[in-house]
């Protein structure tokens, strides 16, 4: 029989740049840092918040809201501390001597649920390649005896040699992973010219984590991709043939989904991926409209296909889960431009298809 290990108990520590206007509030980040939490796995216990004029260079957090952190570990039992952004090598160095115990951050946390949803040899390869591009600068953190040393003699040893050892096959593994995903990336191109002889244009679903963008894939092309109510429940990317009034036919493809604070690590690992993108007819970005923070998701976005070099392809926004949704709120969550559907129930899904086809009736004619 197979034990059952019990979650990891994970306390979130998130910090606010006074002054810093617009965009998510840090309670919100944090709500979606639990998410992220939960999804990997770990039992969320506890949380602290700070407002600093910038974040500690020792430790993230102020020293006074570290030793309420300390305080918490008995009362609470967290064996794992959560940072809401990415670590420097100090900090987090720093955190794991002061608390005794596990110090992630963000990019970590959405590294690991990633190496937990990468299906495809293809996925798993860029998940490969962003884990060890993270690691790689925090490596010294795994020898801290070396520094308390210091330099000179008494120094070099096993330990320094491991370190070296160590730095030196994981850049020869990015190299090897950077060499096969610009196989995949060729591979791809192929597929891509190949799709254009045939005069097949493609439909990029792109959108937040979790808006349902897999689901309305699925209700779009009459398909069965896999589906869950968690954030990144999809990586890999799946192409199907999606057919539409006046009988034009085209290919939908589901992407990964996007977050707010997206390493670039991650968007520069997944490039062989996200370059579909670049070829698409139109854009689908759909969007959850009735997330509290449904139009700083949408943004998020939006700067993401601005990062990626896309922002000005042809796009239609899909406000989606409006089953979820009273008359009252629908009509004040409507947006100009727009079109309402659920996904689940298929509400809306004809207007969609016909507001594809105009759209792909006019790529046909002026292809470029």
């Amino acid at each position: 029989m197979h034990e059952t290990r019990e979650p990891e108990k994970a306390l979130l520590v998130g910090v606010r740049v006074k002054g810093r206007r617009g965009g998510w509030t840090l309670e919100g980040s944090l709500d979606e840092l639990e998410q992220l939490a939960r999804t990997a796995g770990a039992q969320v216990v506890g949380r602290l918040s700070q407002h600093l004029v910038r974040p500690s260079s020792r430790f993230y957090m102020g020293e006074g809201k570290l030793s309420e952190a300390v305080d918490l570990i008995e009362s609470t039992g967290y064996n794992m501390l959560i940072c809401d952004d990415e670590l420097s090598l100090v900090q987090g160095r720093n955190l794991e001597l002061a608390l005794g115990l596990k110090v992630i951050d963000r990019t970590a946390l959405i590294l690991d649920i990633f190496a937990r949803r990468a299906r495809t040899r293809e996925g798993q390869l860029q998940v490969e390649l962003a884990q060890h591009q993270y690691m790689l600068p925090r490596l010294a953190g795994r020898w801290p005896h070396l520094e308390r040393l210091g330099a000179g003699i008494g120094t070099r040893g096993p330990g320094e040699s491991q370190l070296e050892t160590d730095r030196r096959l994981i850049r020869r593994r990015i190299h090897g992973l950077t060499h096969l995903l610009e196989n995949v990336r060729l591979q791809r191109s192929l597929h891509r010219q190949r799709r254009q002889r045939e005069g097949l244009p493609v439909v990029s679903l792109v959108g937040y984590t979790n808006a349902g963008k897999s689901t309305l894939f699925n209700a779009l092309c009459r398909s069965d991709a896999f589906v869950e109510n968690k954030l990144f429940a999809t990586l890999d990317p799946t192409t199907r043939r999606l057919h539409l009034p006046s009988g034009i036919s085209a290919l939908a493809s589901d992407t990964v989904g996007f977050i707010q604070k997206l390493p670039p690590s991650i968007i520069a690992a997944f490039h062989a991926t996200l370059e579909e993108l670049e070829d698409s007819a139109v854009l689908l970005h759909v969007v959850d409209i009735t997330h509290p923070l449904a139009p700083l998701q949408f943004s998020a976005v939006e700067n993401t296909l601005m990062e990626l070099g896309v922002s000005d392809k042809p796009r239609v926004m899909v406000l989606n889960k409006v089953d979820l949704l009273t008359d009252r709120q629908f009509t004040q969550a409507r947006l100009a431009d727009s079109i309402a559907v659920s996904a689940l129930t298929g509400r809306g899904l004809d207007v969609l298809r016909l507001r594809l086809a105009a759209n792909l009736r006019d790529y046909n004619e002026n292809p470029w």
